[in-house]
């Protein structure tokens, strides 16, 4: 079972009389991706900067691996690397001479230079001044200088903003190598569903100061339950057949018949339809997009 490396429990925060975080609680295992969703203003950017003590939380503790970041500040921030808004970098010098100056800073090994660059894909321009850098180049540069301390947690506020799709989706895998194969909890803040779609392993929608849904987007396993809807002639039999052979219970009034099923016993349920004469015409997979998740639970984004 992953560790628990990130964990807000009962965090509130109001500015004045207005209640801009209420009682949240979530946890960020190691390797996962976890997406933080919400309309504007619904609270997503200052539960990040309560994360990293930019601001203070009213109520509620947060910790980072094990570290209370109230009680124990310094040992939790060793353990994240950060990028709010734009990356600290200088576009002045080179991308090696700006990951250099962040290794002074923190005391690392200059060898971990060369394996952040070849990480973010950046090696063959590391020598080049930031300036002749793309929006996408700048924004890897960023991601490599949080990564030089090889934090357990990586946090990110929106970090595809201005990236062009090609730029989008090599940030995207990217993340992935990290969170997967380096064992990296990385918890990102977006606007853009789909993308969190295909990059993120679950998700928390947070509406009105409130986590109003927290959801699974991907299922690790080899046997992925999916939902799919069957068009067939002969409906009482194929109720009759699924009943018998697949233990799977549709009422025989149903309009529509839908069942969850593990997706390898798909073409198993096909054939034993076809052979039985239930006049199959269609398997229509019904997939739980992530922008339906979150429209469902903002309500449209309206109350």
């Amino acid at each position: 079972m992953p560790n628990t490396v990130l964990e807000l429990k009962n965090v509130s925060k109001s500015f004045g009389k207005r209640k801009v975080i209420d009682n949240i609680s979530l946890e960020v295992k190691e390797g996962e991706i976890y997406g933080f969703l919400g309309p504007n203003g619904s609270g997503k950017t200052t539960t990040i900067k309560m994360i990293l003590r930019l601001i203070d939380l009213d109520k509620g503790t947060i910790t980072v691996n094990g570290f209370d970041t109230k009680k124990q500040f310094e040992k939790a921030m060793e353990c994240i690397g950060a990028i709010v808004e734009n990356p600290d970098i200088y576009t002045y010098m080179t991308g090696r001479d700006n990951l250099k100056l962040h290794a002074r800073i923190r005391n690392v090994n200059t060898k971990r230079i060369d394996e952040v660059l070849e990480l973010v894909e950046l090696k063959d321009r590391a020598d080049e001044k930031v300036k002749k850098y793309s929006l996408g180049m700048k924004q890897r540069l960023g991601l490599a200088i949080t990564l030089l301390h090889k934090p357990k947690v990586l946090i990110l506020d929106e970090p595809t903003n201005g990236l062009d799709p090609a730029g989008i989706k090599k940030l995207r895998d990217i993340l992935k190598e990290i969170a997967h194969k380096d064992n990296v909890a990385v918890f990102v803040s977006s606007h853009i569903l789909a993308e969190m779609q295909l990059m993120c392993d679950k998700v928390a929608v947070i509406d009105n100061a409130k986590i109003v849904k927290i959801e699974e987007i991907t299922n690790a396993s080899e046997e992925k339950i999916e939902k799919v809807e069957i068009r067939v002639e002969n409906k009482e039999k194929t109720v009759q057949i699924l009943k018998e052979k697949f233990d799977i219970e549709i009422q025989k009034d149903a309009k529509i018949l839908e069942i969850e099923i593990s997706s390898e016993k798909i073409p198993t349920v096909v054939k034993e339809l076809a052979l039985r004469d239930a006049g199959i015409k269609a398997v229509i997979p019904k997939e739980h997009s992530l922008e339906e998740i979150f429209f469902d639970a903002t309500k449209g984004g309206k109350k």
